[in-house]
């Protein structure tokens, strides 16, 4: 799997990108796994097809806290939140995945987080 991991964050740091994830509606069901909405203009041709059946298509960010240091991990994989299997889930296109880094990475300095 790839994926971009931010790690080594502090107690305090990482509630914190908790909370705002949480407040901004990024929790899915399961505890420390947020749901990072793909804008629909970048999706794949694909993706746009599919959009009804398997969207909206996201990459999901795990939560990990841990004694050697807390972390978050987003996966690289565009999935569809209605599907588990289907053709149009697919590793992000390179516009996807920077646009991925740069929205996560905004997020984190928008909230004063040093990484």
């Amino acid at each position: 799997m790839r994926n971009y991991l931010i790690e080594d964050l502090v107690d305090e740091h990482f509630d914190k990108l908790k909370k705002h994830l949480t407040e901004q509606g990024y929790a899915g069901p399961i505890d420390d796994i947020y749901y990072l909405p793909l804008p629909e203009e970048l999706l794949t041709e694909e993706q746009r097809e599919h959009r009804e059946e398997c969207g909206p298509h996201i990459l999901c960010l795990e939560a990990i806290e841990d004694l050697a240091g807390n972390k978050f991990k987003m996966e690289l994989l565009v999935r569809g939140q209605s599907k588990i299997r289907c053709s149009c889930i697919a590793y992000c296109t390179p516009e996807q995945r920077n646009h991925m880094l740069d929205f996560l990475d905004d997020m984190i300095k928008g909230l004063d987080i040093p990484v």
